[in-house]
């Protein structure tokens, strides 16, 4: 039986005092519509609709970043959540199976859940999603008889009797495509707010003789976001979640609460993590690779037995395979680093594969920008990068090469060579003794003077500024 998925995205989002439209503010480091999109990914479906208003183009380009397959749909007017699903339905036709609505704020629903809600079409025409709130005020009230769900009241339409229940509506609703094509159209604005409630289509269904039912799910699953207040609630609610379940999965944290992780983070058993460990998405960190103090990781990967920081940046396309050392302040993008390779300090390695036990100096950079397009640097196994050396991409250093540090290569090197590229160095004896001793003998004439006419003197004196052709210093 087919799937569509209808994501409902047209809001605005007043509250959250801002121009980014609401399911673009990001949570675990990926836009709230995405989390939506996710969970409905898991089901497999056939088809995805995301239904657009307000900020439009750019919830588009968010939803088809995700899923490079959605259909965009506009709901010209926010007129309620059934003419939203109304905009859709063009974009399903001939669709034989299930309709799934799911909302762009409301990010924690689980695929669990919505797994439950679709073996539950199996005995019923409409399944809604439902939920004990604690403080029912504003939902939306299930009425309920034995398994079958009677109607949903919205609060504003509550009698005092129906705002006693607790069972309340999260809006996510599945339902058999033909029977929301066959009452959609039906769905009327006479209540208070004036709006098409997708809510109404359980009512007219029972009038029909069609079944409604009602899945539970706990009040945390159906949290959705309308402010920054409620926004930055649902960060600390994600990271307790992800923090616990990497602890029950048997990642070790030395100081949990400040570990921050995304919302596709993957890390394996036996793998350590650091204080103040920061993850964007994209991370993949595998058993027994250790997460030192105060890294940040996007887009990568590191292998087992990998050791990475403190203070270490690995940015998206960086590749760490077994038993790679990445130390303090090393950055590492788009780079490969084969097994066993070293850069313990100070490097910047990007768009360049270091091969297998391969060791980077302190200061060395892989030069791969040249205003206009980047360039790659291989650098071969076993080789050897002296301390600040400066790798002019495209470049590249052979098997068991040597950079002399401080050197600038611009050329290839080939396997077991050694590239020196800096100027040789002269000595020349007693110039610092002699350069020092005119300097401070200018400094006390200008002194002198200044005294003897009155008046004061920077620094310089009456020297001026004197340089040095040979250090490049200044004198005065």
């Amino acid at each position: 039986m087919g799937l569509a998925l209808v994501v409902l995205a047209a809001g605005e989002g007043k509250r959250m005092n801002s121009d980014t439209p609401k399911v673009l503010h990001r949570l675990a480091g990926a836009p709230l519509l995405w989390h939506g999109l996710r969970a409905g990914a898991a089901l497999g479906p056939d088809r995805v609709v995301v239904v657009t208003g307000h900020g439009g183009a750019a919830v588009a380009a968010a939803a088809r970043a995700f899923d490079p397959g959605a259909e965009i749909v506009t709901q010209p007017e926010r007129r309620g959540t059934a003419d939203a699903v109304r905009a859709a339905m063009p974009a399903l036709a001939g669709l034989e199976g299930d309709i799934l609505v799911l909302y762009g704020d409301t990010p924690f629903v689980r695929p669990e859940t919505l797994e439950a809600m679709r073996e539950a079409r199996h005995r019923h025409d409409i399944v809604v999603l439902g939920f004990e709130a604690a403080d029912p005020g504003g939902y939306g009230r299930l009425l309920v008889h034995g398994e079958n769900l009677e109607r949903i009241v919205e609060d504003a339409d509550a009698t005092p009797q129906e705002r006693l229940i607790t069972l309340c509506n999260s809006g996510v609703v599945c339902a058999d495509a033909t029977v929301m094509a066959e009452l959609l159209p039906q769905v009327a604005n006479a209540n208070a707010k004036g709006e098409f409630y997708l809510t109404d289509v359980v009512d007219l269904a029972r009038r029909a003789g069609r079944s409604a039912g009602v899945i539970r799910c706990p009040e945390a699953e159906t949290l959705g976001i309308n402010s920054r207040a409620e926004l930055a609630a649902a960060e600390a609610a994600f990271q307790a979640r992800a923090r616990a379940e990497a602890a029950a999965d048997g990642v070790v944290m030395a100081a949990p609460d400040s570990v921050v992780f995304a919302y596709d983070t993957v890390i394996g058993r036996d793998a350590a993590i650091g204080p103040c460990v920061v993850f964007g998405p994209g991370v993949t960190v595998e058993t027994g690779a250790e997460i030192r103090a105060f890294c940040h990781l996007e887009g990568c990967h590191v292998s087992r037995g990998a050791i990475v920081g403190p203070f270490a940046r690995l940015r998206p396309g960086a590749e760490l395979a077994e038993d790679v050392h990445v130390g303090n302040f090393v950055e590492v993008k788009n780079a490969v680093l084969h097994e066993g390779a070293k850069a313990g300090h100070l490097a910047y390695l990007g768009d360049a594969e270091v091969g297998a036990r391969a060791n980077i100096g302190a200061g060395t950079i892989t030069c791969n920008y040249d205003g206009v397009s980047k360039h790659r640097t291989v650098i071969g196994a076993g080789a050897f990068i002296g301390s600040d050396t400066m790798l002019v991409a495209p470049v590249r250093v052979g098997e068991g090469a040597m950079t002399a540090s401080g050197s600038v290569v611009t050329a290839d090197v080939p396997d077991g060579a050694l590239a020196v590229a800096r100027a040789r160095q002269e000595v020349r004896p007693g110039f610092a003794a002699r350069f020092f001793a005119r300097l401070r003998a200018a400094r006390a004439t200008a002194g002198a003077g200044a005294a003897a006419t009155g008046t004061g003197g920077s620094d310089t004196g009456g020297g001026g500024r004197r340089g040095c052709g040979t250090c490049g210093g200044e004198a005065g």
